[in-house]
């Protein structure tokens, strides 16, 4: 198998105790950190009335963090498509690659990334739900390349500025329906093994024999989104599984908090339904020392056929989440940007 490709998804972790400026002021510094150590991408995702994350903007992110880089590609992972209009996003994405020709992605999700209410917010009474997802989704691809939109009304529109490279398409799902529509429209798929990893290497699989070649992609092109936090001792790594572990019990409660720290997560008393559910993860959480997780983000990479592994690692000491992303660089021998 080639060797896999690092690249990062970063979601601007909010820390218990910190604040929203904070976690934006860390996606930044940790863009310039994975740059040097030698990852390929850096992705930001998007999250409404979350605290838990503070990124709910990509585009904007975006805009700051190519500004701080230099050669590291910078994308969305992703565009909540179904509360947009795609040709403004078309438009944001052509004005980020006139900026920095060459490094840009476009990934787009089908999750709203918000709650109901939030998302009716962000729709503002346009009836287009997520019933027009593969609509939006074929108007934003040919707004973006200059093509005629599969909406008719649409077919004297265009898309600007020009560019002479296109940004880089990606669907983002952890879903069937994600899989086929990237296959048929021929696009990128970023599998998300972190939401559902009992099944993301069936999606791999599912996407890839349905896959139709494109201009942009003639071949099936996957990678694989996964949490991993990598620690110096086993000790260490499991307190840091532990920290994830309360928090989506959080989430799951309808409590979204921020990132706790290792003494909360320890402070938690569980249920046995609680505890039940967390051994049950761990099954396929990828938290341990660079050796181990090495070894088993090889193993992943193989599973999905993938060459490009796109690494989460949330946790609350942020000096503690830039050294996970540097052991996992030397575990996998990266070259440093020059």
């Amino acid at each position: 198998m080639a060797l896999v490709r690092l690249s990062v998804l970063d979601q601007s972790p909010i820390r218990s105790g910190g604040t929203a400026a904070q976690a934006l002021a860390e996606s930044i510094e940790l863009a310039r950190h994975v740059e040097q150590l030698g990852y390929s991408r850096f992705w930001v995702a998007e999250h409404h009335g979350s605290d838990s994350f503070a990124g709910c903007s990509p585009e904007v992110l975006l805009a700051r963090i190519a500004a701080e880089t230099r050669n590291i590609r910078v994308g969305s992972g992703g565009v909540m498509l179904m509360h947009y209009s795609p040709y403004k996003v078309a438009e944001n994405f052509l004005l980020l690659q006139t900026l920095y020709p060459g490094r840009v992605d476009l990934g787009v999700g089908r999750a709203p990334g918000s709650d109901g209410p939030t998302a009716q917010a962000l729709a503002y009474g346009s009836p287009i739900g997520v019933d027009y997802f593969l609509n939006k989704l074929q108007d934003l691809r040919a707004f973006v390349s200059g093509e005629r939109p599969a909406t008719a009304s649409f077919s004297r529109v265009k898309a600007t500025p020009r560019v002479n490279e296109l940004p880089e398409f990606w669907l983002l799902g952890s879903s069937e329906q994600s899989a086929l529509y990237a296959a048929e429209l021929g696009l990128c798929y970023s599998v998300a093994h972190f939401l559902n990893p009992r099944e993301s290497h069936e999606l791999a699989g599912l996407y890839r024999r349905n896959f139709q070649p494109s201009r942009e992609c003639p071949e099936p092109c996957v990678n694989v989104g996964v949490f991993v936090l990598c620690a110096p001792s086993e000790d260490e790594a499991e307190d840091l599984a532990l920290t994830r572990d309360v928090w989506r019990l959080g989430l799951e409660r309808g409590e979204p908090g921020p990132i706790p720290s290792v003494e909360e997560a320890r402070a938690y008393v569980f249920n046995d339904e609680e505890l039940a559910l967390i051994r049950q993860r761990r099954k396929h959480a990828i938290c341990g020392t660079p050796e181990w997780v090495r070894e088993k983000l090889q193993a992943l990479a193989q599973l999905h056929e993938a060459d490009e592994l796109v690494v989460i690692s949330n946790c609350h000491d942020f000096a503690v989440r830039k050294r996970s992303y540097s052991l996992l660089a030397q575990a996998f021998n990266l070259m440093p940007a020059q």
